[in-house]
């Protein structure tokens, strides 16, 4: 068994909820799991509890709330009631406390003027920094899929959360990964407080990867990495994250990017790519 490694968590989003993925991970020293109020059909936690309760105690585990059960399908929403609601299911349904709960997209559920908008974040942030005041979660934090939306409604009247997840990796455009750096400024949030997400762009299989080599932004090219480990490990600096969310049900899979961690990514020529994509995009809007 692998001491724990706090940069990695095994993220629930598509997974089937078995319990060897759960075990497997624990002897690898992932011990942090990320789910969702709306995973599996709005089942994730009770599914959870079910096959793993006795597991649970072992891991940090981190959840989201503001996605709910719509007529026709899942809708968005940032009222008040709605999320402490889902807060005091999730405790019911997990058996426990979560360490920490993820507001779940907000700027889906934004509508203009701005001021609506900001006074509609500020309720939510309000809701879920009073959770944590009663004991419904250990904290909370903002995951956002697209958050460039977001800095600007940021004010000092707002709780500040204590992390944020975004999405993360060679594939995130230039303008998300300025407005992540952005929000994070704005809420004072350090980077080892920052989670990433989606490293592969959702798919570790898109034919991409066989297109773009990744190990080009591997310190000394080590021959020895593959192209999905260098993709994991160069995702902790685009933007800069103190640890990734990254699903899958394959221990093999999960072994591989664990022994990514010992590789180092080229700073350098990261910098470079990421001036490259400023480039292009000021050439699409001449």
């Amino acid at each position: 068994m692998r001491e724990p490694d706090p940069r990695i968590v095994l993220g629930l989003h598509r997974s089937r909820y078995e319990r060897r993925i759960l075990t497997d991970s624990l002897d690898l020293g992932v011990t942090a799991i990320d789910t969702s109020f709306n995973y599996r059909g709005f089942t994730a936690h009770a599914t959870l509890a079910d096959v793993a309760s006795d597991l649970l105690p072992r891991f940090v585990l981190s959840t989201k709330v503001g996605t709910f059960p719509g007529i026709g399908r899942p809708e968005h929403s940032l009222d008040p009631v709605r999320l402490r609601a889902a807060l005091e299911q999730t405790n019911r349904d997990l058996g426990r406390v979560p360490d920490l709960v993820f507001l779940h997209n907000p700027e889906r559920s934004l509508r203009s003027p701005a001021s609506v908008a900001r006074d509609a974040l500020g309720q939510a942030c309000a809701t879920l920094a009073t959770a944590v005041k009663d004991g419904l979660c250990g904290a909370w934090g903002i995951s956002s899929w697209d958050p460039r939306p977001l800095p600007d409604l940021v004010d000092t009247t707002m709780p500040s959360p204590a992390a944020l997840m975004v999405r993360a990796g060679l594939l995130v455009g230039v303008d998300v990964l300025e407005a992540s750096e952005a929000l994070a400024a704005r809420w004072h949030i350090a980077p080892d407080q920052v989670w990433g997400m989606s490293p592969f762009g959702g798919n570790a299989d898109d034919p991409v990867w066989g297109q773009l080599d990744p190990r080009f932004f591997v310190s000394g090219m080590d021959s020895a990495v593959s192209a999905l480990q260098a993709a994991f490990r160069t995702a902790f600096l685009l933007p800069e994250v103190g640890r990734i969310a990254v699903g899958t049900d394959n221990p093999t899979h999960l072994q591989e990017l664990a022994d990514a961690l010992r590789y180092e990514p080229d700073t350098g020529r990261l910098r470079a790519y990421r001036q490259l994509l400023r480039e292009r995009v000021g050439r699409q809007r001449d």
